[in-house]
């Protein structure tokens, strides 16, 4: 008789006041399959030690690399997210443990921000909030956003969702990856890195999705705002290290861009009294972009469809290359 295996199942403590465990109904199939073991970051390394897999609910913890150590049979990991950068350390990528991630979970719930960020940038409602409240009836003119020039940074399916949706409001997109093409689906061009100057200087709006890689580390930087359009807004919904910070103030305060919409910030929570949090032509959200109603609930499905996968020796969905950092397309 084959052993049951053992699951390892790393969730938050419950300092939040919430249930931070996966939903004990959704976990049920699971759970009739495999020994669970339920643990914060405390109890890491002895959960993993004998265990065939782990599901990383806490999917913004980093201590993975400090339990690795005890991953003695370890043969999946699955991050409940789409980025997956807290897992690639060098020890898990020159290992033999499949990752796979939660890829699709929150592509159109990401793609709605960015076009309400946009929306909000070209009609100015903060601008209009500030009024109301003021009770000032002024009237004012807003810019229309068809015809204005998306660039995507990150041609993922995330930014696939962005590119349909930004082109359905009669925005022109285009997308900046790895591979140049001149006939996509979604993003019409795509060039390459090596040609984002260029692309950036004629863009409107420069959105950033791309995955956290050492090539893509600080990919936003002096240089790379110095190129963009004097009117040019950015917004990020990748990861925050994809941008210097103290960069992206600079270029904010003395006018090289017009503004930003930042979900997602290298040092999160955003300190109070950090700079940004004043600059009146910048928009902050706590890296909740993609976190519509029910999203939880989502990634849990996506483990339970991919662990019924792993247990019946089919192929996982989402499987992670681990040399590029993502699940290729």
């Amino acid at each position: 008789m084959t052993p049951t295996p053992i699951l390892a199942v790393l969730h938050a403590d419950s300092s939040s006041g919430t249930d931070p465990r996966p939903s004990q109904e959704l976990m049920t199939p699971v759970a009739e399959r495999a020994d669970i073991r339920y643990t914060t970051r405390d109890g890491l390394a002895e959960a993993l030690d004998g265990a065939q897999a782990l599901f990383l609910y806490d999917f913004l913890s980093d201590a993975v690399p400090e339990a690795w150590h005890a991953a003695n049979t370890l043969d999946w990991l699955h991050i409940a997210a789409a980025g997956v950068d807290p897992v690639m350390f060098p020890e898990l990528r020159a290992s033999n443990v499949t990752v796979t991630n939660s890829r699709g979970v929150f592509d159109g719930a990401i793609a709605e921000y960015v076009l309400g960020q946009i929306l909000s940038f070209a009609k100015d409602f903060p601008g209009s909030l500030r009024l109301q409240q003021a009770e000032t009836w002024k009237h004012r003119e807003s810019e229309r956003i068809a015809g204005r020039v998306a660039l995507i940074v990150g041609t993922g399916p995330i930014g696939r969702s962005i590119a349909r949706l930004l082109r359905a409001a009669g925005m022109e997109v285009r997308g900046s990856g790895r591979r140049a093409r001149s006939d996509d689906a979604d993003f019409g061009t795509v060039t390459t890195t090596e040609e984002l100057p260029a692309q950036l200087a004629e863009a409107d709006y420069v959105v950033a999705v791309a995955p956290l890689t050492e090539q893509t580390r600080h990919l936003f930087h002096r240089d790379t705002f110095a190129a963009m359009k004097p009117g040019a807004r950015f917004i990020n919904v990748g990861r925050g290290e994809l941008v210097n910070t103290d960069d992206l103030v600079a270029a904010l305060a003395d006018g090289v861009i017009a503004g930003a919409a930042l979900d997602v910030l290298e040092t999160e929570p955003l300190p109070p009294g950090h700079p940004l949090w004043a600059i009146p032509n910048v928009s902050v959200t706590p890296h909740n972009s993609g976190d519509f109603v029910g999203w939880r609930d989502a990634l849990v499905r996506v483990f339970t469809d991919n662990f019924a996968r792993w247990i019946d020796g089919a192929p996982l969905e989402n499987v992670v290359d681990k040399t590029l950092g993502y699940v290729p397309s």
